[in-house]
């Protein structure tokens, strides 16, 4: 930090460098010195020059006045303001303008529907845009121990804590975090329950409905696990809990369905939801899509919420996060095996796995009447290690930069060290234009992972 000192007028330039040095002493050394400010002198290169100290002859400031000034432009050595385009690629590159779009629809459906809104850290967890995330939210939900400490300690306001199933130990932790704990089956809660007194306790409930693109992602898919099929059996712990969870959408952008889905809970659970002071009905609904009828959704769980007399809450993840963050890469090679593959300097195995998982082509800004095709792929060994096939306005060399979009949900949570290849640094640009790398991977983060 930098550090002004305020002198008597006429004081010679030597005098003054002793005083600012016979002061670093004191601050690093003296028995007033803070950890913090003896960890920051044995720290090489933190030494600032002192550089108003010729101006004081002449103009006499206010002492206060220069240490507000000095904070507020402190240095802070783990971030970098450089811009974006001097960043080493790989990256992402999360933009909060584009972020709080999002926020603010999940704004206008907390103030007219009553519903309040909880980021679910399962999709998205990069804290470091949790400042402006938290203005517009109500808190976090998570899917383990980890995620219900993270999200208390980054977010706080609410912490609810779910998990397909806990271990004693972690439910024990877990209650230090977590102001709701819902339990997936009936088993966990009654052994459980004694555990997390004096927290909320839900219990997830499997309506056997849905709505998913994918088998894969399908809660109500046959032999599922989650949540409890059988209506007698919730109906036995109801005295154990206060609210239940229902998860049964995945990107689902049709409010008739959703609508359809809150009637048939409605009327086949309705004797258990007037016992339970709230209801949440999980994530998966694609609200902030351009042109989703939000009106309709808030009438919608404004009228539930009046009928049961419970509060409702939703747990966003891909909706609070969608179309605002890029993983910028950068073209290494071009090989020609009857088409022209660029391969990047990233990874979709490694760094966009839910693409690999889904069998899904990346997104980029393609232009359709182009006249240079390209397969994108990653420099992983695995043969389909594949963005897709794109289109381009110009012909790409090795240099060109591939900018892949809406890489924030289910990415940065996803991303693997396979085949030791860089991780993507984190890159943050935040409302007034500024840019920060708010974190970069080394050698000793792949090393330490490993073993």
């Amino acid at each position: 930090m930098l550090r002004v000192f305020r002198t008597k007028a006429g004081a010679s330039t030597q005098t003054v460098r002793r005083q600012t040095m016979l002061s670093k002493q004191a601050a690093c050394t003296g028995p007033k010195a803070t950890a913090f400010a003896r960890h920051r002198c044995r720290r090489p290169g933190q030494d600032r020059r002192i550089f108003f100290e010729n101006i004081f002859h002449f103009f006499p400031l206010d002492f206060n006045f220069i240490i507000r000034f000095s904070i507020g432009i402190s240095f802070k050595p783990e971030r970098s303001t450089r811009p974006a385009m001097t960043i080493t690629t790989p990256y992402y590159l999360i933009d909060e303008r584009k972020l709080l779009r999002n926020l603010k629809k999940i704004e206008r459906v907390r103030e007219t529907s009553g519903a309040k809104v909880v980021l679910a850290l399962k999709c998205f967890s990069a804290w470091a845009v949790f400042d402006l995330m938290k203005r517009y939210m109500d808190g976090t939900t998570s899917s383990s121990l980890f995620e219900a400490r993270l999200g208390h300690e980054t977010f706080g306001k609410e912490t609810h804590a779910y998990c397909v199933g806990y271990t004693e130990e972690e439910i024990k932790s877990v209650k230090k975090y977590a102001d709701k704990v819902i339990f997936n089956s009936a088993s966990q809660l009654r052994r459980y329950h004694r555990l997390v007194r004096g927290r909320a306790v839900g219990l997830r409930v499997n309506p056997g409905i849905s709505r998913s693109h994918y088998d894969l992602a399908d809660p109500a898919r046959r032999y599922s696990r989650l949540g409890v099929i059988d209506k007698r059996e919730a109906a036995s712990v109801s005295h154990l809990i206060s609210g239940l969870m229902f998860h049964f959408n995945c990107e689902n952008d049709d409010l008739n369905n959703f609508t359809s889905s809150l009637e048939y809970i409605g009327k086949t659970y309705g004797g258990l939801l007037e016992k339970m002071e709230w209801v949440s009905f999980g994530g998966g609904l694609y609200f902030t899509k351009d042109g989703y009828p939000l009106r309709g959704l808030c009438a919608a769980l404004r009228e539930f919420a009046a009928r049961f007399g419970i509060q409702i809450y939703l747990e966003p993840g891909e909706s609070a996060v969608t179309q605002s963050a890029e993983l910028v890469t950068t073209v290494v090679d071009i090989v020609k095996n009857e088409i022209d593959i660029a391969i990047v300097d990233a990874s979709v195995e490694a760094h966009l796995l839910d693409l690999l998982i889904y069998r899904l082509p990346a997104k980029l800004h393609e232009q359709k009447r182009a006249s240079f095709p390209y397969m994108v792929a990653g420099r992983s060994c695995l043969a389909g290690d594949v963005f897709g096939t794109f289109r381009f306005s110009r012909r790409l060399a090795v240099g060109s930069v591939v900018r892949v979009t809406d890489a924030a949900g289910y990415s940065m949570v996803k991303k693997n060290w396979f085949n030791g290849l860089p991780m993507p640094s984190i890159v943050v640009k935040r409302l007034d234009g500024s840019v920060e790398v708010v974190r970069r991977f080394t050698y000793d983060d792949f090393k330490n992972n490993v073993s």
